[in-house]
């Protein structure tokens, strides 16, 4: 499976910053050394004219010109640097380049990405542009023009906060179906509309958390009935653990990899690409996000592997 990454760019944070930037060098590096089923690759800069199918001219030349604001680097939780710019374009960049790959494919995967707090006009919560917006826009337009067709995305949100600028970027396209499965009482304070939201309470568990997610993906599947999405963004933030910080909703490690199944199959059997995202993770104890998201790209490789199975043996019954 490709993965593609951008850790090579760091941010210049202030000593004691609470974002923990080095669980996406170790992400990689832990693959490195045991790399499975993954093929990893460096993204990729966005371009100024990617970005601005999902952000405002003025916000794009704010964060690459150095532009930005006081107030809205504090907004976004980053000083801004040459680096914060850089490392923005490529996580936007690794997004692009993983919707590619999964419709190519069938799933592929961002080792970091999910900025989706990051609106049209602005960033905010450490997301600068939102990675999925501009890379579902893009796979629209390049679809089209190769398909004369509609693409058709739907966006899984399964990190602790919600996606609001997610929500409100796509708030009037309804080739965009956005699902976001978060905290109730979590950041961010005031909540967009989804087009499906599932507010959960602090201390909900495995047993809650998997029902309610069963339940979402059922309803999302009644309301395509047989127009079914023709790719899916996963967000597959490593936060409703209950060794996260910042997360309180308590999901244990097994929850998290039946969490990860049950997103993975359900794609899987209706034969829809999917292209992950690892979304936050902000470990009292890094090592437990690091696992988290291990088990999470190590679950995604496994669903690619089926479906080049599934392909080759379609194949094979072609050729009889």
């Amino acid at each position: 499976m490709l993965a593609f990454h951008s850790d090579a760019y760091s941010l210049a944070l202030p000593p004691g910053h609470a974002f923990p930037q080095s669980k996406y060098r170790l992400l990689r590096e832990y693959f490195e050394r045991d790399p499975g089923f993954l093929r990893m690759q460096p993204a990729e800069p966005a371009s100024e004219a990617e970005l601005i199918l999902a952000h405002t001219q003025d916000h794009v030349d704010a964060v690459l010109l150095g532009r930005l604001s006081a107030a809205a680097q504090r907004e976004i939780g980053f000083p801004w640097s040459p680096q914060m710019a850089e490392r923005s374009r490529r996580s936007v960049g690794a997004s692009i380049m993983a919707a590619r790959a999964a419709l190519a494919e069938g799933v592929a995967a961002n080792m970091a990405g999910g900025t989706h707090h990051a609106y049209a006009d602005r960033g905010s919560g450490y997301c600068v542009f939102n990675d999925v917006a501009v890379a579902a826009r893009l796979m629209q337009t390049e679809w089209h023009r190769s398909h004369h067709q509609l693409l058709r995305v739907l966006v899984i949100d399964l990190d602790v906060h919600q996606g609001n600028g997610t929500a409100a970027i796509f708030r009037d396209d309804a080739s965009v179906f956005t699902f976001s499965m978060h905290g109730a009482k979590n950041f961010p304070a005031r909540k967009e509309a989804s087009d499906l939201d599932v507010d959960l309470p602090d201390g909900c568990g495995d047993a809650q958390y998997l029902v309610a997610l069963d339940e979402a993906l059922a309803k999302i599947w009644a309301g395509y009935g047989e127009r079914l999405p023709g790719l899916a963004f996963y967000l597959a933030g490593a936060d409703p653990h209950e060794g996260d910080r910042l997360g309180r909703l308590k999901l244990s490690t097994a929850g998290m990899l039946k969490r990860d199944s049950l997103v993975l199959t359900a794609l899987r059997e209706r034969r829809i690409p999917v292209a992950l995202s690892m979304a936050g993770g902000y470990g009292r104890d890094l090592s437990t996000t690091l696992a988290c998201q291990v088990n999470t790209l190590n679950e995604a490789a496994h669903s690619w592997w089926q479906w080049q199975n599934a392909h080759t043996a379609a194949m094979k019954e072609c050729d009889a």
